[in-house]
C-alpha cells in the first residue's frame, strides 16, 4: 500500500464533526487532544484503515496538521 500525506486544517465551532476535503470541522470551541482523536476516527473511516496506520507528522497542537496514512 502506498503512503498518503495530507494537509488538514481544523475548523472549530462547527455544528458537527465532519471531514470535508482538507478541512476537519469539529464541534469543539478550542484546540485540545480530543480533536486529534476525532480526526483519527474520521480519517480511519474515510480511508478504511485502522487508526494505528495514521500518524500525525506535524501540528499535534495546531489547527494546521500534516498526517501520514500508511
Amino acid at each position: 500500500m502506498t503512503e498518503i500525506m495530507l494537509e488538514i486544517r481544523v475548523v472549530l465551532n462547527a455544528e458537527h464533526n465532519e471531514l470535508k476535503g482538507n478541512r476537519l470541522y469539529v464541534a469543539l470551541p478550542e484546540l485540545n487532544n480530543q480533536i486529534n482523536e476525532i480526526m483519527l476516527d474520521l480519517l480511519a473511516e474515510e480511508y478504511n484503515v485502522k487508526k494505528n496506520k495514521i500518524k500525525i507528522m506535524k501540528g499535534q497542537n495546531s489547527i494546521q496538521k500534516t498526517v501520514k496514512i500508511i
